[in-house]
């Protein structure tokens, strides 16, 4: 399924940091953390219900779930086989999340050469051949002798399974970016063009087939709900990829130093709500950094977590319970581009910009100072 990283874009992507807050993690694996999205267990209820359909009761259900849960066993190690590819050329993968949709693993950055991209989009398929060829060998079941089949039979669990990882093989190289074989695609016209102008074709491909797919769908009246979801995914996370690009091009060359927020007013540690409340009111400031008596970082104080705060505890309420800890942190010479994918990844809706020597606050990092010095770009660029 598609690999994904955290460019400026998925601010507002269905598979960015709202996903991860209705997910939780079972475990962590070689550094990468798994997580499994909430609405995963309505899919489990829903295929539940149709292995009970038909007469098939409990067993049917029990048969149903289980095949759902092997397949992604098998998606989990096809997200692996990306994260281990990536890992090869010094890419992070801090976490994996298995939607209904499939799986997401979020790729600190892209590979820089398209040769790179190539081998870490394929290796999720082939961790697919791999599975599949191993049923075929171990087990001694090929579909070939069974022309017949079909997944709404009963039993026959190997087969499934190596049917359904031959699927997801021919359905992940479909050039539809940002699916593989749309990573594959751009990988190539990377090493024909520049990354900017491969990624918007690449882009307008998946979103072309996209749509192709889902006017099919309601004209034929062969509609699927599942892969009407999927088309809408591949839609909108292409278009937000391009965008993203864009944006990188845009910042080229500048640094965090560029955009930060210098004149800022923070809080002291015994400040109460009410005094955030002032600031708030005073000024455009939304986040509020809480500095201790030495000038250190104690975590910021967001409009959200201060609006929350008021309506459970009311104004006199001590604002330093409710601060976000922000971990992450850039400095005024981090290259632009890196540090807003950070602060994309990051829950905190203002990274602390931090001096390189005295390791005191000297700036706010938001999406809004970032988006306003596009704009002023553009102005002069158009002047």
């Amino acid at each position: 399924m598609p690999f994904s990283y955290k460019p400026l874009a998925y601010l507002a992507s269905i598979t960015s940091v709202n996903s991860m807050k209705w997910s939780f993690k079972i475990a962590t694996v070689a550094g990468t953390e798994v997580r499994i999205h909430i609405t995963f267990f309505i899919l489990l209820i829903f295929v539940a219900m149709q292995g009970m359909a038909g007469g098939h009761g409990l067993n049917g259900a029990f048969d149903a779930v289980l095949f759902v849960s092997a397949a992604f066993v098998c998606v989990l190690l096809h997200e692996f086989g990306h994260v281990f590819a990536a890992s090869g050329y010094g890419i992070r993968t801090p976490d994996i999340t298995l939607l209904p949709i499939g799986g997401v693993a979020r790729l600190e950055r892209m590979p820089n050469k398209p040769s790179q991209e190539f081998v870490v989009a394929v290796c999720g398929p082939f961790v697919n051949v791999a599975i599949a060829t191993a049923i075929y060998l171990f087990v001694g079941i090929g579909l070939v002798a069974n022309p017949d089949f079909h997944f709404e039979q009963s039993g026959r669990f190997w087969e499934k399974l190596m049917a359904w990882n031959l699927m997801m093989v021919a359905f992940n190289m479909i050039p539809a970016f940002p699916m593989d074989g749309g990573r594959v695609l751009r990988a190539f016209l990377a090493m024909l063009m520049d990354y900017g102008r491969a990624t918007r074709w690449a882009a307008t491909v998946g979103q072309g087939i996209a749509l192709a797919t889902a006017l099919w769908m309601l004209l034929s009246g062969n509609v699927s709900p599942v892969l009407l979801l999927i088309a809408f995914f591949i839609f909108m996370a292409a278009g937000q990829e391009a965008a993203s690009v864009t944006q990188r091009e845009a910042t080229s060359g500048l640094r965090v130093r560029d955009a930060m927020l210098t004149d800022f007013r923070a809080l002291s540690p015994d400040a109460t709500l009410r005094d955030a409340v002032d600031l708030l009111l005073a000024g455009s400031q939304h986040d509020f950094p809480m500095m201790d008596e030495n000038g250190d970082l104690l975590g910021i104080l967001t409009r959200q977590r201060l609006i929350s705060g008021l309506s459970e505890h009311g104004a006199s309420f001590p604002a330093k319970t409710i601060i976000e800890p922000c971990e992450q942190s850039v400095t005024a010479f981090t290259v632009l581009s890196e540090a807003m994918e950070q602060l994309s990844a990051s829950t905190c809706p203002a990274l602390p910009v931090m001096d390189t020597q005295s390791g005191r606050l000297v700036g706010l990092l938001t999406a809004e100072n970032v988006g306003e010095l596009m704009m002023i770009k553009a102005a002069l660029k158009r002047a």
